[in-house]
This record gives structure tokens, C-alpha cells and sequence, in this order.
């Protein structure tokens, strides 16, 4: 579930594992529509700080893809009622996920994928990308991804532009 919402809604590592129950909007079916990005988690020192995202264009909403919405309505089903719960814990803890949690099955399944060299990051790029051959407009990807300037955007845009023998 938090490898879809990184490649498919665009979220940042500390936006993803700070996401509460609360941050999900359902619809009648219960079924995962939306995401209130609000805040994120960084780990500055030795203690897990919670802040809001790195830019005001990072507090947005982000409309979870049809297709993944009953994969993740499955999940939260598996989760306490809480609102306040962490959508992706650490396992142990139940506190905020540390980036080197992440890194051995993440690795292994990069590996079974036959992805050996993907990245968490390139998850997200794979969001902004997709954002762009599907037709968003700069602001689109950069609304949808939480960003403040265009070059950042540009990274995205610049695959998409090259699509031009595709078009």
C-alpha cells in the first residue's frame, strides 16, 4: 500500500509515513478517494520531528487513482479505528517508519521486480511523470506534487516532452 501511494499519488518518504487514518478521504463505499496532505515527519537529529511539508505548496489535496483505491480500502480496514493511527508505522514501534526500515524488503523487491536500481524517490518521479504523459499542465504536476517552482516540476515535464514521435 505504500509503495502504490508513493508511485501513484506523489508523496513524499516523510509525507507518506506521517499520513494518518484521518488523511484519507472515503466515500459512501469506503473506498479511499482522497489524501490530506498536512503535514511530514523528518528525522533532523536522533528524534522523528513532525512539521508541515517543505513548501506551503506541499499542504494540497491529491486524488487517489481509481485503481487503487480498493487496495488501499483494504488495507486501512486492517488498521485501529483510530483517526490519529499512522497509516505505515514502523512495525516494531508503531511509531514513525525510519527510512532504514524500509530499505531490506524494499531492496528485495526491487530485486524480484527486476528493478535492481530503483529508488524510493523514483517512485514519485514515476507520479509526476505519469501526471505528465497524461496530459497534466505544468501547474497540474506541480499542484499534485506538492512543489514551488517550475524546475522541479521540469524534471517531470522534461520525459513527457519527448514523447513527440509517441504524439
Amino acid at each position: 500500500a505504500m509503495v502504490l501511494v508513493s508511485a501513484w499519488c506523489g508523496l513524499r518518504f516523510g509525507e507518506t509515513t506521517e499520513l494518518r487514518r484521518s488523511d484519507f478521504v472515503v466515500d459512501d463505499e469506503g473506498l479511499p478517494t482522497t489524501l490530506r496532505v498536512r503535514r511530514a515527519v523528518s528525522r533532523p537529529g536522533t528524534e522523528f520531528v513532525v512539521g508541515t511539508p517543505k513548501s506551503d505548496a506541499g499542504l494540497r489535496d491529491v486524488v487517489i487513482p481509481p485503481h487503487i483505491q480498493p487496495v488501499l480500502q483494504g488495507y486501512l480496514n486492517t488498521l485501529p479505528d483510530d483517526p490519529q493511527a499512522l497509516v505505515f508505522p514502523a512495525t516494531r514501534t508503531g511509531r514513525h517508519m525510519q527510512p532504514s526500515s524500509l530499505y531490506k524488503p524494499f531492496y528485495r523487491a526491487r530485486q524480484e521486480v527486476g528493478l535492481p536500481a530503483l529508488r524510493w524517490h523514483d517512485l514519485r518521479h514515476f507520479a509526476g511523470t505519469t501526471a505528465a504523459v497524461a496530459g497534466a499542465t505544468m501547474g497540474e504536476v506541480m499542484a499534485r506534487l506538492g512543489q514551488s517552482t517550475m524546475q522541479a516540476a521540469m524534471r517531470y515535464q522534461g520525459v513527457a516532452a519527448n514523447r513527440d514521435a509517441a504524439i
